[in-house]
């Protein structure tokens, strides 16, 4: 392909065709006709030789070809965004942040006001990752600008700043038999428990710990997200384990309160990290963003919690 031969906006089209998944939604996002834009996704089509969309459902779904495509054509928009107008606002946009539902309603209200007051003009774009979408790879292929993860593995390819090591306790509906009495992993153990999984595993390192114990527990729910599982224990008699600062957040509008568990081993703080990709390093709103959840996630540290090591 000739690059003197394309029309470099039809990229612009493109980027917006993968974004909305819909030539209508395109359309109108970059105040262009449906007929145009159809037109163009046509162009496009012939020049990379490619259908790059194709139906699915409701909506449309990229090729592997536009998979692939996509982050270096962010990428390259960015780059051509910075060299065609260094006169423009550049905190005048949106950001993109993948994190579980979890941190989202613990954290979004906070964040949002300390981002506006900052940059009045930003929007805020906040995606669940407890559906399967992995932040990591959110962050490569340019879907998100930043990811918030939870007990993270090492990504070289990746910047990453540790924002807090959250806190866990039990948690149960008020009135429950683990309210009364004296607490004892005995009685944890014998209870009946809901467990957190994103990947769906039914155990996990406590498990292992109590059962080492001879005090193994029965798992009777695997759901994939604390919130998910605080309104599920809030209706029975059910146990779970989640953050101490979810619990504080939502206990009381949910009839859930903490209760201590002198557990064989202590239970594992959550490890809270923030990924970017190394490109954006130098992105001013994106640096106002990542400074505002460090300073965030101090303020919200609260008992229970530690600092990132």
């Amino acid at each position: 392909m000739q690059l003197s031969s394309v029309d470099l906006n039809l990229l612009v089209v493109l980027d917006a065709l993968l974004d909305e998944g819909s030539v209508t939604r395109a359309a109108h996002r970059l105040n262009l006709s449906v007929p145009a834009t159809s037109r163009a996704l046509g162009r496009l089509r012939r020049a990379f030789q490619d259908p790059l969309l194709v139906r699915s459902g409701r909506g449309l779904r990229p090729t592997a070809t536009a998979v692939d495509l996509r982050p270096r054509l962010r990428l390259w928009l960015e780059q051509a965004e910075q060299l065609l107008d260094r006169q423009a606002r550049p905190l005048d946009r949106s950001l993109t942040v993948v994190a579980p539902q979890d941190l989202i309603v613990l954290s979004s209200a906070e964040l949002l006001t300390r981002l506006t007051a900052a940059a009045p003009a930003a929007e805020l774009r906040l995606l669940a990752s407890d559906g399967g979408r992995d932040g990591a790879e959110a962050v490569r292929d340019g879907t998100a600008d930043l990811a918030l993860v939870v007990n993270a593995a090492k990504r070289p390819d990746l910047r990453s700043l540790g924002l807090v090591r959250a806190g866990l306790t039990a948690a149960v509906r008020s009135g429950h038999a683990l309210t009364r009495g004296e607490p004892s992993a005995e009685r944890f153990a014998a209870a009946e428990h809901v467990l957190v999984s994103r990947s769906g595993r039914p155990e996990e390192a406590l498990d292992r710990e109590l059962r080492e114990a001879g005090l193994p527990r029965t798992v009777r729910c695997v759901v994939p997200g604390y919130l998910a599982a605080l309104h599920l224990v809030a209706r029975t008699d059910l146990v779970t384990v989640a953050p101490v600062a979810l619990v504080r957040e939502a206990g009381a509008a949910l009839g859930v309160v903490p209760v201590p568990v002198p557990v064989p081993a202590r239970l594992r703080p959550l490890r809270v990290t923030l990924l970017w990709h190394p490109r954006r390093d130098q992105d001013p709103l994106l640096r106002l963003l990542r400074e505002s959840l460090g300073a965030l996630a101090e303020e919200l540290t609260g008992q229970g919690d530690e600092p990132p090591h």
